[in-house]
């Protein structure tokens, strides 16, 4: 087999485990977090958070913000947030540009993230155009792809100053 093929072979090893996104309507989650304020550490601290946004809520004159920073998205949480706004729990997102365009927007076209089951060195992942998040992969060549979309995006715009929420606006078009 020659060092193509290998290549090749050892690309479509690594990235062969999807990151599933949580479907947090396919189950109650409720009880396991009513026992967890029984608990201590971080245990209990999630609890007494739940009952501050349950709270949180109940009161019409409260404004909540979900605040993405991270990679939390790419982690399996998107479908979580889309669910937060689709019902009406949250009142506005923030969320870094890397949230929006190298997880959601990538993801929005057609492209994956992977769980990391093994580590191999960073040189052996950049000779195989991988990306690692933390325990997360991603094809760079399918980032490049991403990042050529966005660039496509712009330069079909007028040219002028964007906010980033107008040009967002733009990406979401574009899907």
């Amino acid at each position: 087999m020659n060092e193509l093929a290998r290549n090749d072979t050892r690309k479509a090893e690594l990235l062969s485990t999807t990151v599933e996104h949580i479907d947090i309507t396919s189950f109650d989650a409720r009880p396991i977090v009513d026992a967890m304020k029984k608990m201590s550490f971080t245990s209990r601290d999630l609890g007494r958070a739940a009952d501050i946004y349950n709270q949180m809520l109940a009161d019409k004159d409260c404004s909540i913000m979900l605040v993405i920073a991270g990679s939390t998205s790419a982690g399996g949480c998107m479908d979580l947030y889309a669910e937060l706004v689709r019902n009406n729990m949250v009142d506005a997102v923030v969320a870094t540009g890397a949230t929006i365009v190298d997880m959601d927007f990538f993801e929005g076209l057609g492209h994956k993230h992977y769980q990391a089951l093994e580590i191999p060195d960073d040189d052996t992942l950049r000779s195989l155009y991988i990306d690692r998040i933390y325990d997360t992969y991603i094809d760079e060549e399918q980032l490049q792809q991403t990042d050529h979309t966005i660039g496509d995006i712009a330069n079909g715009l007028e040219p002028k100053p964007y906010s980033s929420r107008a040009f967002i606006r733009e990406m979401g078009k574009w899907l």
